[in-house]
């Protein structure tokens, strides 16, 4: 069985199972513990909420709290459904204090307020780019995975990038490859093979029921936010798009 799932899986997918990717968990211990609780690890970003009272809100929310009745969801550790977004850009976080994750003409021991600050007043003169639509790709365990509906909302989105990257001063070693994101919860741990088995079908059906009700996901404004774990994004500057 265990041979089957490994070949049929997929690549998607890999990444969940226990079989196919036994490793250590990223965040775990970190961002998160065992129990689910989620941590102190504060920071800040610039993300795009959900439009509240879309059908995109609607069929999202409907989608997480399917997620907690499936085999395996006490195997993951779920954000507030509050807080839910799509990263444009992930600013910086107390516990990832180097180069290049980090300005380099700042010091990297500067407090996380300090740094905010600093963002805040290089943020004042940004000029927001084009309005842009996504979709959703797939469903994971974790949440969704998106893109850019065509290849001009996927080169708008670059230049959201480009431009904070360059403002900001740093860029991450994924900032050409970064795969846009909506985060329902974090693996405490990987799924077996009976679980991955059960996990695969559902995924392909709430892919299809997001894409047949919100075809584009309906967003707020990208916004630079703070946190002080992964369950609240306080927005502290918004970017109306041009």
């Amino acid at each position: 069985m265990a041979v089957s799932l490994k070949q049929s899986l997929p690549s998607h997918l890999l990444f969940a199972s226990s079989s196919h990717n036994p490793g250590a968990i990223p965040h775990l211990g970190q961002r998160y513990d065992t129990s689910g609780r989620f941590l102190t690890e504060r920071g800040n970003t610039v993300v795009c909420h959900l439009a509240e009272g879309s059908e995109t809100a609607a069929v999202l929310l409907e989608a997480r709290a399917r997620y907690m009745t499936m085999p395996g969801a006490d195997k993951l550790a779920f954000t507030a459904a509050s807080s839910l977004h799509m990263t444009l850009f992930q600013g910086i976080i107390e516990t990832r204090r180097a180069l290049p994750y980090w300005p380099e003409d700042v010091p990297v021991e500067t407090p996380v307020d300090d740094m905010t600050a600093i963002f805040l007043d290089r943020l004042a003169g940004f000029e927001p780019g084009e309005a842009f639509a996504v979709e959703v790709m797939h469903a994971t365990p974790l949440g969704l995975t998106l893109r850019g509906v065509s290849d001009r909302d996927r080169s708008i989105l670059k230049d959201w990038r480009d431009r904070l990257a360059d403002l900001l001063g740093y860029r991450h070693p994924d900032h050409e490859t970064y795969s846009f994101h909506i985060t329902f919860a974090y693996m405490i741990e990987r799924f077996d093979d009976a679980t991955m088995a059960a996990w695969v079908p559902f995924l392909q059906e709430v892919t299809e029921e997001i894409r047949r009700r919100a075809p584009v996901l309906e967003l707020r404004a990208p916004a630079f936010c703070v946190f002080d774990d992964m369950n609240h994004f306080e927005e502290l500057m918004v970017f109306d798009p041009a």
